[in-house]
């Protein structure tokens, strides 16, 4: 159906939230992501969607002119190196990657990856005694 809206209406905005490869819906399942059907959909319009979730920068720049807020003041805090850390460092921001969710500690370290945090902390927890001892 979102071929043939794309399709048939010249006008039509093909708007996709992410093209994330895949998702867990539990620490021990990965399935296919958002990206799979924006794949589809690009390949079968021949058309690029306007990605307004992570890691574009669509969002932090909407946010940040919104509030007024310099891109430098914000620090994006996320479990996920290429959606939540990469939308940081793509717009502009500090980053905090906390090793309780998707990515793992041997992840972070491992050769193949190319996606750097400015910080990173067991979890979210690690942050708020930081700040206590502030």
């Amino acid at each position: 159906y979102a071929t043939l809206c794309i399709r048939e209406n010249p006008g039509c905005l093909f708007i996709a939230t992410n093209r994330d490869a895949v998702t867990h819906l539990t620490d021990a399942q990965e399935w296919a992501g958002g990206g799979s059907m924006v794949g589809a959909i690009s390949g079968s319009t021949q058309r690029e969607p306007l990605v307004v979730g992570k890691p574009s920068t669509f969002m932090m720049d909407y946010l940040a002119t919104k509030f007024g807020i310099l891109k430098s003041q914000i620090c994006m805090v996320g479990d996920r190196l290429d959606t939540d850390i990469l939308f940081g460092r793509n717009g502009g921001c500090k980053t905090l990657l906390v090793l309780s969710g998707v990515t793992s500690l041997s992840m972070l370290q491992s050769p193949k990856n190319s996606i750097q945090p400015d910080f990173y902390a067991r979890g979210i927890s690690d942050l708020s005694l930081k700040v206590a001892s502030v």
